[in-house]
């Protein structure tokens, strides 16, 4: 719970510590600008929101790891919700409004996962987690969106360090196999997500992990 919060209020901050010509800089999601990245963390806020008050009284059916739908195949953009958030994203012309509604939404995600008890079991997605677990999921989920957020903007703070190394280890859990000691936490997420390809030298470290990588999360 402290690491979700921990990730979540460094990716707020860097968001609002962005230039306005920030926003229209490529992020590390292929064919979302930086102005993207953040409307889709505005919708990621209120996911949050949403299935911290949507309680389950069914038995636990996910957790940290198996929440994750992984694909092979990278995403291509024309999933209607990727299109919708670009159409927003451009709608609210100004950065500072949009800066101003992660902020409001983010926040208030931010206290509620605070104020959540861990144990208990919510619903998303036809699936159901203990709170605890689903904030532990979206712990990669920011830390992934920070990298995505700094790719092209060099000068802007990356993502903590607790946050790195708590992503991979859930990354590793997701791929069945660590990385090696030699990657650092950014790059095996980078490599491991497929942001980047590895180079032929990280490919021999993979080993038989390389023939499994990337792995496209949803």
């Amino acid at each position: 719970m402290d690491l979700f919060s921990h990730s979540w209020t460094a990716l707020l901050a860097a968001v609002a510590d962005l230039e306005d010509a920030d926003f229209a800089q490529p992020s590390g999601c292929a064919g979302w600008l930086v102005r993207d990245l953040a409307c889709h963390l505005v919708i990621d806020a209120q996911d949050v929101l949403i299935t911290l008050v949507t309680p389950a009284d069914t038995e636990v059916t996910h957790d940290a790891v198996t929440y994750w739908a992984v694909s092979r195949t990278p995403p291509t953009g024309d999933d209607p919700l990727d299109a919708l958030i670009v159409r927003l994203a451009a709608a609210y012309e100004e950065p500072r409004l949009l800066k101003f509604h992660l902020d409001d939404v983010g926040s208030a995600a931010g206290r509620a996962a605070r104020l959540a008890d861990p144990g208990l079991r919510v619903s998303t997605q036809d699936q159901v987690l203990t709170a605890g677990d689903y904030l532990s999921a979206y712990v990669l989920e920011w830390t992934l969106h920070h990298l995505d957020l700094v790719a092209h903007l060099p000068d802007v703070a990356g993502p903590p360090t607790e946050a790195l190394a708590g992503a991979r280890e859930l990354l590793a859990r997701i791929a069945g196999a660590a990385f090696p000691a030699s990657f650092s936490d950014r790059d095996a997420l980078l490599v491991g997500t497929g942001r980047r390809a590895p180079t032929d030298m990280e490919k021999q470290q993979l080993g038989a992990l390389s023939t499994e990588l990337p792995l496209h999360l949803g």
